[in-house]
């Protein structure tokens, strides 16, 4: 009797996902392409979505005028020659290349790829045969293309005959793969400053993906120092003019190919800048998810404001007469239309498309011929929003820890977990000394710190007050914040004073910490000195004691953290023999929270930052490039 009620209810039952890219495909399907496909939104912007779209890989797109290194970057990355590559002097590279992982060496022709319906490249069918005679899948086997995509492209060229004989709409080829891409490296030469008129065509149509630009200045080894900072002032001056933006614009400095520096005495800097854009490019598996589902937003705002203005411009149309000269009115007040919107549907500026672009595309169509405003389909996407996209960020964290530990390997990227040759070794990570010879990392300097340790003047145990430690230690300049870990890892028997290795250690960290790398969490096992290794092992034996008391209690003692490495009484709280000592500069002794690794402290003071976010309307007529 009740039939049609439990159907109600069953139309009403939650949507199980598998995952993040699960969901945002389901719901794309289902909520959102519908409102796409009814006003277009496809021929007007972007291509409607497929599920190779959601499934690919992180892809980085390189840009650059010809001869600016960019095939060479890849070879850099891979360090690996790869299928169709081409390298010299002259623009070599005359099409577009995606380079992927696969089993075997083999390239693919663009036809045979664009029609694969497990790539992402199915809507690149509507450029034409000229340009799909153009691109190119490259395929190797190679640890770093497990983690990416990469994309070569045609040198830019700087003549207009030249740019035309293309035979291809270039600049909206390059507008589809930055809209897909998850990072844009821009490459300049740094022997060849000069911005062409296509090259900054090409940076205009980019500007609406300029979160994901990096630009690198590239063949700086081939200038001397006094010639690069000129270099550099003259590269962020004229990026200044083409990206129009008041920020300034990180630039990576340095020289990626596998040949011997030109000109060595940037070498340090050189180096230091490619681990900050590797380090940035690591971050790329590990965010997918995070990226897709921002994508996906940004996708649904402009798709619902595609709809207002489509269905506005079918509503003032007349049914009669003059309809062709109030569509060229229309178009020219494009402008004012955008602004009406804004005002009666409260639609936020930013979420507006170009004014120009949707001048150049809507000559073509008939606005009699264009649906008028579905309200269902609307209410549908707001709903998306307000309660699927919700439920889907409700996952990100669970995602996130579990591919927190998925990094690009091999290639370029080796260097992350035990490099020797890296500027910038992270001591947090064990793995970091499984490189080096077997012993105490500091033995080898540990002869200069001893000589700093005589002149303390250390007591006849042997060891130094916290606040004879504390004059030594500020002479480095560091903040006290820094400071303050630095004494929490080397007190290692937490009697607060500081004995001959265990000076040694801290002096290790502080010089660790200047050289430019971060202080552990906790103290690696290759900074134990051998004199304290006994700690080391009998703070395991209390943790294994500790937990199996609490399997058989359930309850934890007051005076013991269980996931700390040692025993606290009372009288290592505050320095012991070196009370009053502090790197607040107060004179209350130090106050401790154990950390959950191998015992070592870090202070309970936390700061914290947050900035307000001012939005300002804009004209819309200022917003027509």
């Amino acid at each position: 009797m009740f039939s049609w009620l439990r159907g109600n209810e069953k139309t009403r039952q939650v949507e199980v996902y598998q995952n993040v890219i699960d969901g945002l495909k389901k719901i794309y399907k289902k909520k959102l392409r519908p409102l796409e496909e009814t006003y277009k939104y496809g021929e007007f912007h972007s291509p409607y979505m497929t599920d190779g779209d959601f499934e690919a890989k992180p892809m980085v797109l390189l840009i650059g005028q010809y001869s600016t290194g960019k095939t060479t970057f890849i070879r850099y990355l891979l360090e690996k020659d790869f299928p169709g590559m081409r390298i010299g002097p002259e623009p070599t590279t005359d099409r577009f290349m995606a380079i992927m992982h696969g089993p075997h060496e083999q390239t693919t022709p663009g036809n045979a790829l664009a029609v694969d319906p497990k790539l992402q490249f199915k809507a690149l069918q509507h450029f034409g045969n000229a340009f799909l005679s153009r691109l190119e899948a490259s395929y190797l086997p190679n640890p770093v293309l497990e983690s990416l995509t990469l994309i070569d492209t045609p040198g830019i060229l700087s003549g207009e005959k030249q740019r035309l004989h293309r035979g291809y709409d270039f600049e909206g080829v390059i507008s589809w793969f930055a809209d897909r891409a998850d990072m844009i490296i821009l490459l300049f030469d740094a022997n060849k400053l000069d911005i062409s008129d296509e090259f900054r065509r090409v940076i205009d149509v980019m500007k609406k993906n300029q979160q994901k630009i990096r630009i690198v200045l590239n063949k700086a080894d081939t200038t001397t120092i006094q010639q690069l900072m000129r270099v550099y002032g003259a590269l962020m001056w004229s990026l200044g003019k083409v990206l129009g933006t008041p920020e300034v614009t990180r630039v990576y400095i340095s020289s990626f190919w596998d040949k011997p520096f030109q000109n060595d005495s940037n070498r340090k800097l050189f180096e230091a800048e490619q681990e900050d854009l590797f380090a940035d490019m690591q971050s790329l598996p590990r965010t997918n998810a995070v990226r897709r589902l921002n994508e996906m937003i940004k996708r649904a705002r402009l798709a619902k404001v595609h709809a207002y203005v489509i269905s506005t411009l079918r509503a003032e149309m007349p049914s009669l007469f003059g309809k062709s000269s109030k569509k060229e009115e229309l178009i020219v007040n494009l402008a004012n239309v955008f602004n009406s919107i804004h005002k009666v549907r409260q639609v936020p500026v930013g979420d507006f498309p170009s004014v120009k672009h949707m001048q150049e595309m809507l000559p073509d169509y008939d606005f009699t011929r264009f649906p008028k405003l579905n309200q269902s389909l609307i209410d549908i996407v707001d709903k998306m929003l307000a309660v699927d996209i919700s439920r889907i960020m409700k996952m990100l964290p669970k995602e996130e820890s579990v591919s927190k530990d998925h990094r690009i390997k091999g290639g370029a990227f080796g260097f992350t977990d035990t490099d020797p040759f890296s500027e910038r070794r992270d001591l947090s990570k064990e793995s970091t000394f499984s490189a080096y010879d077997e012993g105490w990392i500091v033995a080898p300097d540990q002869a200069h710190y001893d000589s700093i340790f005589a002149k303390l003047s250390p007591n006849p145990e042997g060891k130094i007050a916290g606040q004879l430690a504390r004059a030594e230690m500020m002479r480095s300049k560091l903040p006290n914040s820094v400071l303050r870990r630095v004494w929490n890892l080397s007190d290692i028997d937490q009697d607060g004073m500081l004995d001959r290795d265990e000076f040694a250690v801290a002096m290790f960290l502080i010089d660790h910490k200047i050289a430019g790398n971060d202080i552990p969490d906790s103290l690696p096992d290759r900074l134990i000195p051998p004199s304290k290794a006994h700690l080391r092992m009998r703070s395991r034996e209390d943790e294994r004691r500790e937990r199996t008391s609490d399997d058989f209690s359930g309850s934890q003692d007051g005076s013991y953290s269980q996931d700390s490495g040692y025993r606290r009484d009372a009288s290592h709280r505050g320095g012991g023999g070196g009370g009053g000592y502090s790197f607040q500069g107060g004179g209350e002794g130090g106050r401790y929270e154990e950390d959950k690794s191998y015992g070592g402290r870090q202070s309970s003071s936390r700061g914290r930052h947050t900035e307000d976010d001012d939005s300002h309307l804009s004209s819309f007529i200022d917003r027509g490039q």
